[in-house]
């Protein structure tokens, strides 16, 4: 029968924290447009009131003005207490995130630190060192790989430093001889050539003689 008429018992589902801002929200919105309202007819009471004399007809205006300017106030009461609600509220919403966010975090930080947990416990440091010092000894054998195929095979291993410079001195002191040798062949007569070339504005000593036996 419960099933099919329902239970008496059963219940509404609780309004959540952001249901009861939404709905004091609401309600404040609800009476601003009241207040908003009250002065329009506060405005139309003092119209009326200044361009009336001192009188019973003033005063019973006057009369609906504090009225209404009671209620005004009432209203404004219930929008500060309102308020006062909202942020109440909104601050345990802002604490209830806060503190979720912060469980969160420590539910992962806790599955984390398993996980660290499970992954170190592969690791073996005595290994780890074994490895480092293997790495140190193949990077020895490399150098010493490195320096063996580079050595000289043609050099002796007695030459003097001194020697090579003095060797290196005497073949400059050759090429310079060399060079001053190829300018003086360059300057000599050919065997050829029966008399030296003569220079411009001189005359041959066999062109002279010429000249003498002429005259």
């Amino acid at each position: 029968m419960n099933r099919i008429f329902g239970s008496s018992s059963s219940k509404k589902p609780t309004p959540s924290l952001q249901d009861a801002i939404n709905s004091t929200d609401a309600r404040m919105e609800s009476i601003e447009v009241k207040i908003k309202k009250l002065d329009a007819e506060l405005g139309r009471y003092k119209d009326q009131m200044s361009k009336l004399r001192p009188g019973p007809g003033k005063n019973a205006i006057q009369q609906r003005a504090l009225r209404t300017l009671k209620q005004k106030k009432m209203y404004e009461a219930q929008i500060n207490q309102l308020a006062q609600q909202t942020f109440n509220m909104e601050s345990a919403a802002l604490t209830t995130e806060n503190l979720r966010n912060t469980m969160a975090t420590v539910e992962a930080m806790k599955v984390a630190n398993k996980e660290i947990k499970k992954q170190y416990g592969k690791i073996d440091i005595d290994k780890i060192e074994d490895i480092h010092f293997e790495m140190e000894d193949l990077l020895e054998q490399a150098n010493e790989i490195q320096e063996s195929l580079g050595r000289s095979y043609a050099v002796p291993d007695e030459l003097d430093e001194a020697d090579l410079e003095a060797e290196l001195d005497a073949l400059q002191f050759e090429a310079e001889d060399e060079e001053a040798s190829y300018l003086a062949d360059m300057n000599k007569v050919p065997d050829f050539v029966d008399e030296a070339p003569v220079e411009l504005g001189q005359t041959s000593p066999v062109a002279h003689e010429a000249v003498k036996a002429a005259s």
